[in-house]
């Protein structure tokens, strides 16, 4: 099926850039329209997976109860999980003429570890090469805390394509990245091509800038509060001149978004940027004419007035935080609590389906 191209400021961003579009959700009628819009790529996570689930009852109901009568031993957590992959390889088959034409760079789905391994690398690495074999075109999410650097080099190197995920600070990106070479280096030297791995390291730059609101109400730091608009962005920014300072072989992917300088301060970039549905409506219903802007710095007013909040300094610096660090870090504790609760959500509404109450 043909998808007829939709045009606006996000399609002309498409076509003027290497900066490219992936809808922040595996929705097949959302990820349809964005793919209209220039989109080349998708991901997920699990509130993503839950909200997709439970947003549409009159298809997923009926298949989580088939899913049940033909795994009669299965239990709930089963069920939601097969229920998300069908729903990733559905979403998957609408990305591949997108990964043929870019020759596996892009035309990924991105399909998330579950949350509940994040203290197993072996587990982590065991269900992303699972994942891996889905469809040809999937990329698969593992959190940047100490024990996912672990799963995302050893993954790597059994050749899954890594979206890192549960990332907010310069430090983060960069050690990840650093995992995802020694992946692919092994792999080289065993032997095995890696002409079409394409991998990418997130930073959830609304979430980012949501913990700096946090702190600085919770720590009552007096600064201009225009400048909490601009965290995720510096932090994108250096971040990727961190990557092409350095050669590595990753792609940096703005998530998580809050404003929509988080889309077009990213453009002129060779970066992946990732709205939610929503905002893709919102730029492309818009008069915004899409201009380079990935070289600007940030105003240093801003980077100055950000300086005031310790926790930015963590983010932004590229030794701020270790990596024993990474999992304490505010973001990462509250996003790996919201996935967590999202799969025990999701086993809720198996549970509801096919057990309903009396």
């Amino acid at each position: 099926m043909t998808i007829e191209p939709t045009p606006g400021p996000l399609l002309e961003a498409t076509r003027q850039f290497p900066t490219v579009l992936w809808n922040d959700s595996s929705d097949l009628d959302e990820l349809r329209q964005s793919i209209s819009f220039g989109g080349v790529g998708a991901t997920c996570n699990p509130v993503i997976a839950y909200t997709t689930i439970s947003g549409h009852p009159e298809i997923w109901n009926d298949r989580i109860r088939q899913l049940a009568a033909e795994h009669p031993t299965w239990g709930e957590s089963e069920i939601g999980w097969q229920a998300v992959k069908n729903m990733s390889k559905e979403a998957a088959a609408l990305l591949e003429p997108a990964f043929e034409r870019y020759e596996g760079r892009n035309g990924r789905l991105s399909v998330q570890t579950d949350p509940r391994f994040h203290r197993n690398p072996a587990a982590l690495a065991d269900q992303a090469e699972e994942f891996h074999h889905l469809a040809k075109n999937i990329i698969v999410k593992i959190p940047a805390t100490k024990t996912g650097l672990v799963a995302i080099e050893e993954a790597t190197f059994r050749g899954v394509s890594i979206n890192v995920t549960v990332s907010f600070t310069v430090a983060q990106a960069v050690r990840a990245a650093e995992a995802i070479e020694r992946g692919l280096d092994r792999r080289q030297q065993a032997g095995h091509d890696i002409s079409q791995m394409a991998p990418v390291v997130t930073i959830m730059v609304g979430r980012l800038d949501d913990w700096m609101k946090k702190v600085v109400a919770r720590d009552q730091i007096f600064l201009d509060s225009s400048a909490l608009e601009w965290a995720g962005v510096a932090a994108m920014k250096k971040a990727y001149a961190i990557f092409q300072e350095r050669g590595f072989r990753s792609r940096v992917l703005a998530a998580a978004f809050r404003n929509v300088l988080q889309w077009s301060e990213f453009q002129g970039g060779d970066v992946v940027v990732s709205p939610p549905f929503k905002w893709q409506q919102i730029i492309n219903n818009s008069d915004y004419v899409p201009v380079e802007r990935m070289s600007v710095p940030v105003d240093p007013y801003y980077v100055d007035q950000l300086r005031r909040i310790p926790d930015f300094n963590r983010a932004y610096e590229v030794d701020g935080l270790t990596v024993e660090e990474f999992e304490e870090f505010g973001p990462t504790k509250l996003t790996l609590r919201q996935f967590l609760d999202a799969d025990a959500k999701l086993d809720a509404l198996v549970r509801d389906v096919i057990v309903p109450a009396p």
